[in-house]
């Protein structure tokens, strides 16, 4: 053996031979080993991002295998427990907001056991058409720049103060809203804001307040509005059709009031929409504290960008005429063709008239969004086909009987406080469609009247504001990207409290009048 094979021998036993340490000793060194290696596998920045996601699941389990309360199924059961998680998540945006409604559709399926083919057929209603409609039809405005001269006649008329510019917003949505339907005005009024943003700065997170501002200006426009006649929202007329049904005699002419024309409702809910209106942007201001409030400079740059494109052009005034066919039909025939085939009948006008490439829409439309809103639809309506709805209606309708709240007051208070809950769990028409029987019959049992009892529910069904899927308003003006979940949260709250407030007063002092 030569010196150089000796040497290598050497080295390699070396290297090759057991640890001299104790074995104590090497477990702790071979564990440390495995932390530090694991350690490179599992991002705890990104476990302590996902807490609410952990917590909410653990606390959604551990009700979900709690005894069920009487008078609830245990599939009823799951369908809170799921509402419950999907309010923290929608809270606390612990995860990308379109893994909620995935997470919905896992578990109808997976934890209610419902056949997959049911769940997908519950997903897509005429109301998530017309969503996905709507928002098309907004790219294809935009497309055409019809947003900047909308925007610009408006800050015509109302100045470059952003006070100002929210409350004509508030006006202007709010005044259509009440006739043509809260979902349309939205779709319409989001290119108009999303326009002043832009051109107030280029970079959003600069700007984010006065984008809050401007947006929940056409949000709560339209929102307050849709109360304030019949053809304002899908609840309004849900009511109308139970009153009809569960009072109305053709024999007895004393029940002739359970048939509901369109300016008896008007004298009631119209007064909602006024009263609240000066308040919204009072409240906007208070929440958010917008970066500037002289908005002189976007205003500059929207008056040359608008004498810069010169004169309207033929597809401009293209795009106006089959906006105001698809809005006319809206008004017209949703009765008989349903508002979302009517909304993708006009999207298809505009492709087939070359106003807008399904490339653009593709890119412009949060499909995210559109996934969300099916989800809450689907939930709604296990939240009715297990019963889970009418027993949290019965469990409070019995607590206000424990407790003697049988007054006017008790009573309004109890049933829109009632409606409220419901309606952010679900849409405004879906709650209104499962608690209109409970709360009409419940008032006949007391001794109140189903009328102003129907009203309280339908108007306080609207005070859904907490979640961008509570309305379809809120839903189409979150698809701008610009707004957080946490915003509705944080503004709802005010505002949720600032329409009860009114809601009391009128059903206490102005409604018995017209009785």
């Amino acid at each position: 053996m030569s010196a150089e094979q000796a040497s290598f021998l050497l080295a390699r036993d070396s290297l090759l031979a057991n640890e001299v340490s104790s074995g104590l000793h090497r477990i702790r060194r071979r564990g440390y080993q495995r932390y530090v290696l694991w350690k490179n596998f599992i991002d705890f920045s990104l476990l302590w991002k996902r807490r609410w996601f952990i917590i909410a699941m653990f606390l959604g389990f551990a009700l979900m295998t709690a005894p069920t309360p009487a008078g609830l199924t245990h599939q009823g059961q799951i369908v809170l427990c799921m509402s419950l998680i999907s309010t923290i998540l929608f809270a606390s945006e612990a995860v990308p907001l379109p893994t909620v409604p995935l997470l919905i559709i896992v578990g109808e399926v997976v934890l209610l056991g419902i056949d997959p083919t049911v769940v997908a057929q519950s997903l897509m209603t005429d109301s998530v058409l017309f969503i996905m409609g709507s928002l098309m039809l907004a790219v294809a405005v935009v497309k055409q720049r019809l947003d900047k001269r909308i925007a610009w006649w408006i800050v015509r008329i109302t100045g470059t103060n952003l006070y100002a510019i929210s409350f004509g917003l508030v006006v202007v949505c709010g005044l259509l809203a009440a006739f043509i339907g809260e979902h349309t005005v939205a779709a319409m009024m989001l290119p108009v804001g999303v326009t002043l943003i832009s051109l107030t700065s280029n970079e959003p997170t600069k700007v984010r307040n006065v984008a809050a501002v401007l947006l929940f200006s056409i949000c709560y426009g339209c929102s307050i509005a849709g109360v304030a006649t019949p053809s304002g929202g899908a609840r309004n007329a849900i009511m109308i059709s139970y009153w009809k049904s569960l009072f109305f005699n053709p024999e007895d002419p004393a029940t002739n009031r359970y048939i509901m024309d369109y300016l008896h409702w008007a004298l009631y809910a119209f007064p909602m929409f006024l009263l609240r209106l000066p308040f919204v942007t009072l409240l906007l201001a208070w929440t958010f504290k917008p970066e500037t409030t002289d908005m002189t400079r976007s205003i500059a740059r929207l008056r040359t960008q608008v004498a810069m494109q010169g004169p309207m052009r033929g597809s401009e005034w293209m795009t106006i005429l089959i906006f105001g066919v698809t809005i006319t039909a809206w008004v017209g025939f949703s009765q008989h063709l349903g508002l979302g085939t009517i909304a993708i009948a006009g999207t298809a006008a505009f492709l087939i008239f070359g106003l807008v490439r399904w490339e653009d829409i593709n890119a412009g439309v949060n499909w995210g969004v559109i996934w969300l809103y099916a989800a809450a639809i689907s939930l709604g309506v296990e939240m009715k086909a297990t019963g889970a709805a009418e027993w949290v209606a019965h469990s409070m309708l019995h607590g206000m009987q424990a407790v003697n709240a049988n007054g006017l007051f008790p009573f309004n208070f109890t049933i829109s406080v009632l409606t409220i809950f419901v309606s952010n769990t679900m849409t405004a028409g879906a709650a209104v469609a499962v608690l209109a029987p409970i709360v009409l019959n419940t008032a006949v049992a007391s001794g109140h009247d189903p009328l102003a009892t129907g009203f309280l529910s339908a108007i306080s069904s609207a005070f859904g504001y907490l979640t961008p899927a509570a309305q379809p308003a809120f839903t189409i003006v979150y698809a701008s990207g610009y707004l957080k979940a946490s915003d509705f949260m944080k503004i709802g709250v005010r505002m949720m409290i600032l329409s009860f407030m009114v809601l009391m007063l009128l059903a206490q002092y102005y409604w018995p009048q017209l009785s």
